[in-house]
């Protein structure tokens, strides 16, 4: 399972940190898609991983178009993060999820600047829709 989530989130270009995903998505003509997670204790999240983030078109899409930025925040003492790793998602919460929402993604450009927001895991809601939104930033 943990091969598995590692070898999905290097397919989708997954960096570790905002200056990293912003040079990257300079680079590469890429935006960002800003991902924050309660992996081992959020079922929406969990979902939207499995139903969206990991579904071959998004991973083939994603590949394209988007360098993905995960901030998770687990609860359970096994998946205790790094205090750098911590401190870093900390960071991103302040700046582009105040609120504290459960899932949350942000849509930047290559500068950060938020583009879009999605808040919780809306069932109704396809890869495809998620596709067509993102699609609509792209220059």
């Amino acid at each position: 399972m943990i091969a598995l989530v590692a070898v999905a989130t290097g397919a989708l270009g997954q960096v570790p940190r905002l200056d990293e995903a912003e040079a990257s998505a300079k680079k590469e003509n890429k935006l960002i898609l800003l991902k924050f997670s309660g992996s081992d204790w959020c079922a929406p999240c969990i979902q939207l991983q499995k139903v969206i983030i990991d579904d071959p078109a998004f991973v083939a899409f994603a590949n394209q178009k988007l360098v993905l930025l995960l901030a998770d925040f687990p609860r359970q003492k096994k998946h205790r993060l790094s205090a750098e790793l911590q401190q870093q998602n900390d960071k991103l919460a302040e700046q582009y999820n105040p609120k504290g929402e459960f899932p949350y993604m942000a849509l930047l450009d290559a500068n950060g600047k938020t583009l879009h927001t999605w808040s919780g895991y809306d069932k109704k809601l396809s890869v495809a829709d998620y596709v067509s939104t993102i699609n609509g930033y792209i220059k």
